[in-house]
């Protein structure tokens, strides 16, 4: 048995089946990581989703929620502020079954452990001053938000927001909240003690200043599991720090990664580019 970790799908379906063709995939045998992103910016989220959600229901994979799943969730609750122009979830929300999908989706874990090995999966991170067994406890307080009765509710009105950037065991309610799914979906720089930085997107150019890769910092608690993690396409394949990055921006043009954790090896599949990156307005 192999478990795979596999990068961001973001829609991309027809590269995921070539990338499981490519690896011999055993749905009888081998076991399989997503990441996250399931969904949105690709032409087959709907596919990629009914894939993922067989899958996980035959027992033949894992889930953890990304923050374009979220957008998902958000657009089946009918918010509007927060979807882009972008987005391409219509087919998902007009489709027979999006009612299964969707509850089934928010019912999805933010951090997956292996069974055997010291290893776990998130979508964009772990914060630095976190345990691994600190962020399954506040994975399960998020999860058992989603879980419940009023979790429309709290995807309108409590979901979105960049406030607090900074952890606080004190922190209650609703801002305790947005840190922890922050953290495990956003997060792609932070300072030595978590506090979230979120408008760099690109690579780090350099290691050093406040605010660096969550992973870098010498002080990170949670070093002692390997950390499989997407989110970050302009990071590329990085295996360093005990962490595995997976998202190799198979959207943007790059490849789709297929990570074997037993025997540490990369597999990767190169893509056609089906969406550009936002170009910035020239000052004028």
């Amino acid at each position: 048995m192999t478990t795979y970790v596999i990068g961001d799908l973001q829609g991309c379906y027809d590269q995921l089946v070539a990338l499981l063709d490519d690896i011999n995939y055993r749905p009888e045998e081998d076991h399989l990581w997503f990441v996250g992103d399931i969904v949105n910016r690709g032409p087959k989220s709907l596919e990629c989703l009914r894939f993922v959600k067989q899958a996980c229901e035959n027992g033949q994979a894992d889930i953890v929620l990304g923050n374009h799943d979220f957008h998902l969730l958000a657009a089946y609750c009918g918010v509007e502020k927060y979807i882009s122009k972008s987005d391409t979830l219509s087919p998902i929300l007009e489709a027979e079954d999006a009612d299964q999908l969707v509850n089934w989706l928010r019912k999805q874990p933010l951090l997956v452990s292996h069974p055997v090995f010291e290893a776990v999966m998130v979508h964009a991170g772990i914060p630095p001053q976190w345990t691994i067994e600190q962020a399954k406890g506040y994975a399960k307080e998020l999860e058992a938000q989603l879980k419940g009765p009023d979790w429309q509710s709290y995807i309108v009105n409590h979901l979105f927001g960049s406030e607090p950037d900074s952890w606080d065991e004190a922190l209650t309610g609703y801002e305790r909240l947005r840190y922890i799914v922050n953290a495990f979906c956003r997060m792609r720089y932070c300072n030595a003690e978590g506090k979230l930085e979120f408008k760099t997107k690109s690579a780090p150019k350099d290691i050093g200043g406040e605010y660096q890769p969550w992973f870098v910092f010498p002080n990170r608690r949670n070093k002692d599991h390997e950390i499989f993690f997407g989110h970050w396409s302009t990071l590329g394949a990085i295996d360093a720090y005990q962490v595995h990055a997976t998202d190799t921006g198979c959207l943007w043009g790059g490849q789709m990664t297929a990570y074997a954790l037993e025997n540490k090896q990369r597999f990767s599949l190169d893509c056609e580019q089906v969406c550009k990156p936002k170009q910035k307005k020239k000052k004028s």
